[in-house]
């Protein structure tokens, strides 16, 4: 390891004065009279002596008070000004704090400031109010790596404000994570957290940390569990989990929630509502599997090369349809296959004239009345399914909502069950306009039923009857309560409250608990333990689309600033400027 110099004062006769950066190095010696600054190895009288020869006489030969002295009027004055740079004033810290939350929160580089919008808002300032302060635009700091330590010091305060809120919780909070790959094919694990902020429901990104070599239970656990560590946030303090449902994850020996569960004996893990609607609605009766086979074939053959989209475009265009284009059918998105198959049965006659024109193999399909109803009722089904992973999709959903969305569909398929066996198709609009007035064929009655049947036993294997949430939480004036007489005190005050059912007709049901968090403390966090956990993962999943916006292959090497760009992008939190440019601008004084 080579030898670290020590300043000596008597470095000063020959003109130069300590330097110590910011980092802590060892120190270093700057000359007074060029600022030129010589490393510590070189630290020593001969070095100092040849630098300064290579200066005018009268500059070597000064007496050493008037060196001292000159030292003194050098550090008073400061390096960074004697190298020509100026401290920044505090409007342009500011805007450019403010440029690269705006730059982030629209998912752009960190070179687009610089590049795009400073030209940009420089030629309108000089258009409109003048040169003069066009010249002013010209000092606000927008570099690529300033932008980069705007959103740093931005990620951290937002950071800093959610684990302040989390702390601050008055009931535990809930998790939800999920995994997956980025453009280069690293695995980044996603997580977000919701908890009572000032009486209300609200959901925060937490943070995406990369998995850098395996991605099983307990390396996500491990970096939660540091995370948490880092951030003094307690087990203690989550009181429900979801995830994907993959074997990682929800296994009941070494899984992810296994893991969880040592650590929080009481902790409630979910399996994602939506993945589970994904995998029941898989299974498909051979008849309607060949059908969709054909058409994910058709559309291939016709979308997937470049002529025949094209003529099959302009054909559309000719005949003044609707829509042009066909869709891909993709497994992996969840409403893929109903969007598929509805375009399809829309342009069904469309495609039915030019597979006939190319003379394709698929045309005697489309010509055959069961093929084309089979098309029209899986259009159909698929469509009510996508309505249905729709309605619990989105922000704030919770368990007892999602549950009541998926109760009333088993119990419509039961009703479309009975319809179709006697002959009405009246649920299925694209089935209806396709059949007319005719007779419905009881081969189609016969598979239409089968798949009905089908899935209520996949819907009721994914999803059996919950009762676990009280009658109270929904109905807490019509609902009585047995099992907890605490409780039950609170309840009758809140039942003879005629504000109260006021607010509850009014508010949603996870608003109106937070609302009571005050007045009926212990029934109101009841409640809401049960209304908090997450039954989704579809923050993460939309979280995991920001990030193919933000790490594209442009910039396939960025990797510690993702967490700080989604962060900033995707939080609901907004970061403090003004204590941050304060900050910034104390840091400078000294």
């Amino acid at each position: 390891m080579p030898h670290t110099r020590k300043w000596s004062d008597e470095y000063v006769k020959y003109g130069f004065t300590a330097f110590l950066d910011d980092k802590g190095g060892p120190v270093r010696a700057q000359c007074m009279t060029c600022h030129f600054i010589i490393c510590n190895s070189n630290l020593k009288p001969a070095r100092l002596r040849d630098h300064q020869l290579k200066h005018p006489t009268t500059e070597h030969e000064q007496s050493l008070e008037a060196l001292q002295a000159k030292r003194a009027r050098y550090e008073k004055k400061g390096t960074l000004p004697q190298l020509g740079f100026k401290p920044v004033q505090k409007p342009l810290l500011q805007a450019s704090y403010e440029v690269a939350y705006q730059c982030i929160r629209a998912k752009a580089s960190h070179s687009a400031p610089e590049n795009l919008m400073k030209p940009c808002t420089i030629r309108m300032v000089e258009l409109i109010l003048g040169t003069e302060a066009a010249k002013k635009m010209k000092d606000v700091p927008l570099s690529n790596n300033v932008i980069g330590g705007r959103v740093e010091d931005m990620s951290c305060d937002i950071l800093d404000q959610i684990v302040e809120e989390i702390q601050a919780s008055p009931t535990r909070s809930s998790l939800q994570l999920d995994e997956s790959t980025d453009v280069s094919n690293l695995s980044q694990l996603v997580v977000y957290t919701r908890y009572i902020k000032d009486g209300e429901i609200k959901d925060e990104f937490l943070f995406c940390l990369a998995l850098q070599t395996t991605t099983k239970a307990a390396d996500v656990f491990r970096l939660l569990d540091e995370f948490f560590q880092k951030h003094q946030i307690k087990w203690e303090k989550v009181g429900s989990v979801c995830t994907d449902g993959a074997p990682a994850m929800l296994g009941n020996k070494s899984g992810f929630a296994a893991l969880v569960k040592e650590r929080v004996p009481d902790i409630i893990t979910k399996h994602c509502v939506l993945h589970r609607h994904a995998l029941a609605v898989k299974t498909l009766p051979s008849h309607f599997k060949e059908v969709l086979s054909v058409c994910v074939k058709v559309v291939n053959y016709i979308r997937g090369r470049a002529l025949n989209h094209s003529v099959f475009k302009l054909f559309c265009e000719e005949m003044g349809s609707e829509h042009q284009v066909l869709l891909f059918h993709t497994e992996v998105r969840w409403l893929s296959r109903g969007k598929m198959l509805a375009r399809i049965a829309e342009l069904a006659d469309e495609i039915a004239i030019f597979l006939r024109e190319y003379q394709s193999d698929f045309a005697e399909n489309f010509e055959d009345e069961i093929f084309i109803l089979s098309l029209s009722y899986l259009a159909d089904i698929f469509g009510h399914l996508n309505d249905l992973n729709l309605s619990m999709q989105g922000m704030f959903a919770n368990n007892i909502d999602c549950t009541e969305k998926v109760e009333a569909f088993k119990k419509k398929i039961s009703l479309w069950k009975r319809q179709i066996q006697g002959g009405n198709v009246g649920s299925f609009p694209i089935l209806d306009e396709k059949h007319g007035d005719k007779t419905i064929q009881p081969m189609l009655v016969e598979n239409i039923v089968a798949h009905l049947s089908l899935l209520e036993t996949t819907m009721a294997q994914y999803f059996p009857m919950d009762h676990s949430f009280p009658e109270w939480i929904q109905q807490p004036f019509l609902a009585d309560m047995d099992d907890d007489d605490n409780l039950k005190e609170e309840l009758i005050d809140l039942q003879v409250n005629q504000g109260c059912q006021t607010k509850f007709r009014t508010l949603p049901l996870s608003g109106f608990w937070s609302d009571q968090l005050v007045a009926y403390p212990g029934l109101a966090k009841a409640a809401l333990e049960m209304i908090i956990p997450f039954p989704t993962t579809y923050l993460c999943e939309k979280a995991f689309s920001t990030m193919l916006q933000i790490k594209t292959t442009a910039r396939n090497r960025l990797q510690i600033g993702l967490l700080h760009d989604m962060r900033v992008a995707l939080a609901n939190t907004k970061p403090r400027i003004e204590k941050l440019v304060a900050y910034k601008q104390q840091q400078k004084s000294h």
